[in-house]
């Protein structure tokens, strides 16, 4: 008895975790297209019915806020993983990892940065926020060569700089910008708000092995 009875007691918490994760990549797309979606279209996108979503989430708020918690702690892993010698290089390495997590940095963009949530994701995001400005005022003790701008306060400087490569990813989805593209312009942005003309943002990028090299998303690798 024991050994008929444990397998009908296991699949349904296996299935159960399974349509948690289908309605969260769900509510992924469906936002990423219409951030006003509504729990309908979010469970039609993941072949469930509404009340199927009441049994993992109490309301729409409650789903939205894991999505977004998971999207924060998910970039925040990426990003304050990057590491370079030179600040600028880092800077534009941060500015392609925030496009290789483009579809988290949305939703999270859309509703923790400027939107609901903003104290609960906030401490999630501090820790990237420190080794943004950290690498700024790295830059700005650089020397002639490869500098960041000081005549911005660093922390200052860090913040806009974060909002130009968002802005940037948000033109991308919007516009169905190629992924090549969409990923060299987050990084010529970001090193344009640190302080490097355009010829110089491209120069560094062509001689960069490590920007030319960084792993490519899903959409480049498709033929």
């Amino acid at each position: 008895m024991t050994t008929s009875t444990t397998p009908g007691v296991r699949a349904p918490r296996r299935d159960a975790a399974e349509n948690r994760a289908a309605l969260l990549a769900a509510a992924r797309v469906v936002l990423n297209r219409d951030p006003d979606a509504g729990l309908d279209a979010i469970a039609a996108e993941a072949g469930l019915t509404r009340r199927a979503v009441y049994g993992h989430f109490a309301n729409r708020d409650a789903l939205l806020l894991e999505l977004v918690e998971q999207g924060t702690s998910r970039v925040a892993a990426s990003l304050a993983a990057v590491d370079h010698p030179q600040p600028l290089v880092r800077l534009a390495l941060i500015a392609s990892r925030m496009w290789q997590e483009v579809d988290a940095v949305r939703v999270m963009t859309l509703f923790a940065v400027r939107g609901p949530f903003q104290d609960q994701v906030a401490e999630r995001l501090r820790p990237v926020r420190r080794h943004l400005a950290d690498t700024v005022r790295a830059g700005t003790r650089s020397g002639a060569h490869g500098a960041v701008r000081s005549d911005v306060p660093p922390d200052t400087l860090a913040r806009l700089i974060e909002g130009a490569a968002i802005t940037v990813l948000d033109e991308a989805r919007r516009t169905g910008m190629p992924a090549a593209t969409a990923r060299r312009l987050t990084m010529l942005a970001v090193l344009a708000m640190a302080g490097l003309d355009a010829a110089a943002a491209n120069r560094l990028i062509d001689e960069t092995p490590e920007l030319r090299l960084e792993p490519a998303t899903p959409q480049e690798r498709r033929p």
